[in-house]
């Protein structure tokens, strides 16, 4: 059997939504434009950060990613711009910063809601001058980087109560990423969860383990609130754990809660994201009964059906779901 290698800037999925933001990313990876990428934690926004830079123009440069809430406002100021020797107590030698090491390459800031508001202004800088100065330095010092942004957190709402820059944002956002929830693509929990297990089975020498269609069930049932980053935990787990070839529901240390109507939802939605999958939960609710579920929606067949039409022209819906 072919071993299966889980490439670093390589994204497995068979959701539509999906399709479409990979699509969108490879025609907008040869550009220089700062990309933001928001989503929930474990959706893979850095696995897209790393996709994007493997389809530009700079897939041969280098590829540098901090994570800002990893380091103390200090640390983080002398890691990103780097510092001259004598510049502070203990600086013995002169250091190059991670924005210089990025030079002609992409640089990405993981989790850039927690950057500090002195560093965002500094930032800032860097994007609009293509420059920096070292701590401690006397000069400008010229970079070209294609900065990549990453966040979990609504910068909008940051930007309205002032922890963070309004130009700093805007300048970032000039092409916006979502990384939709796994819970919102249950077609990908069975695909990568099959994609896993053989995986880690080959990586751990470990016989070839199934899933039963319960087990399946289970997991898709599951909100996944550490996205792809607990389902690919979680199958690492079962196959290290689980000595049957065949794993069952009763298998997976999961629990299954409700689900209600409001988990589905998510602050940052859009209005038209949130008009969809009302639409679709309700066909769902319906046992996809059209005129019932217009009725519970109070619109027309006719606008039910335009609906689907222009979802299935966006590649939001399945081609044959009518």
């Amino acid at each position: 059997m072919k071993e299966i290698k889980m490439q670093s800037d390589l994204i497995l999925s068979v959701d539509l939504q999906m399709k479409k933001l990979l699509k969108m990313t490879e025609n907008v990876a040869q550009g220089r434009a700062t990309i933001l990428i928001t989503g929930e934690s474990g959706t893979g926004k850095e696995l897209l950060s790393r996709f994007i830079h493997a389809k530009s123009s700079r897939s041969q440069k280098p590829f540098v990613a901090v994570n800002c809430a990893a380091l103390p406002e200090g640390l983080l100021e002398s890691e990103l711009f780097g510092y001259e020797k004598g510049a502070f107590t203990g600086a013995e030698f002169r250091k190059i910063g991670k924005f210089e090491l990025a030079n002609n390459g992409t640089f990405l800031l993981d989790e850039i809601s927690e950057l500090p508001l002195l560093l965002q202004a500094k930032l800032l800088r860097v994007l609009q001058e293509g420059e920096l100065e070292r701590l401690g330095g006397n000069g400008p010092i010229p970079v070209n980087i294609r900065l990549i942004a990453t966040t979990n957190r609504p910068l909008e709402e940051m930007v309205k109560n002032g922890s963070f820059r309004q130009d700093l944002y805007y300048r970032l956002n000039v092409i916006p990423l979502k990384v939709p929830s796994l819970r919102f693509r249950p077609k990908d929990v069975e695909y990568l969860a099959r994609i896993f297990l053989e995986a880690y089975c080959q990586r751990n020498e470990k016989p070839n383990k199934e899933f039963t269609p319960q087990a399946i069930h289970k997991l898709k049932a599951y909100e996944w609130p550490g996205n792809v980053r607990e389902l690919q935990n979680l199958i690492e787990r079962l196959v290290m754990t689980c000595e049957e070839d065949l794993i069952d529901a009763h298998h997976i240390p999961i629990d299954e809660p409700e689900k209600t109507e409001a988990t589905d939802f998510e602050a940052g939605m859009t209005l038209s994201e949130a008009e969809r999958l009302l639409i679709m939960k309700t066909l769902e609710h319906t046992s996809q009964n059209r005129t019932r579920a217009a009725d519970l929606l109070g619109i027309s067949i006719r606008t039910l059906r335009n609906k689907l039409n222009e979802y299935r022209k966006e590649g939001l819906i399945e081609p044959n779901l009518r």
